[in-house]
């Protein structure tokens, strides 16, 4: 087998990654499982007396929707805020109209910078990260009856910071998604 590979003309191993197209299953699902898993990992045992892991999910989401924009489509945000919903701890439904604000607020966003670079998308999420999780400290103080806005300095900072992070695991995963494994 590896005398073989090391005997073949460079045209037959061309050939082998011609008629390869991307998994259907992988290309269209590996984003949605992703930002389901993101959403997941609010069950890590960190005990903190405030607010500190960054919301994953989202990120997961502003990086996916911000590297390829016509992955997500708008209506994306209702399904995948109702599950992180059930998984973040926040009140029911708050994840769905901020999550589905969020993807109309990208769509406006990719229509008025077509040609935008990476600090345009750090920018604009920083913007978005700090709205939601300023948002989500209100409505969670609203439903207890203690507000929570001062306490989310240090969630905002470490959620800034790791963006950068995330989005390079969504671009490692999005080379992933693309692998030609399919012969057409």
């Amino acid at each position: 087998m590896i005398f073989e590979k090391l005997t073949a003309s460079p045209e037959d191993l061309v050939r082998k990654r011609i008629n390869r197209a991307p998994l259907p299953a992988l290309a269209t699902g590996l984003p949605w499982a992703t930002i389901m898993l993101a959403s997941m990992a609010s069950f890590s045992p960190v005990i903190a007396s405030a607010p500190v892991v960054p919301p994953l999910a989202y990120l997961m989401l502003l990086a996916w929707r911000m590297m390829r924009p016509g992955m997500l489509p708008v209506w994306a945000g209702l399904p995948l805020g109702l599950f992180d919903d059930l998984y973040s701890g926040q009140p029911f439904g708050s994840g769905i109209v901020l999550w589905s604000v969020t993807m109309l607020v990208l769509e406006v966003v990719d229509e008025r910078f077509l040609w935008r670079g990476f600090s345009q998308d750090w920018l604009a999420a920083s913007g978005l990260i700090a709205a939601y999780l300023g948002i989500c400290a209100l409505v969670a103080g609203l439903a207890t009856g203690y507000p929570l806005p001062l306490v989310i300095g240090p969630q905002i900072l470490l959620s800034l910071v790791i963006y950068p992070v995330v989005t390079r695991v969504v671009a490692l995963l999005d080379r992933i998604r693309l692998l030609p494994l399919k012969r057409l």
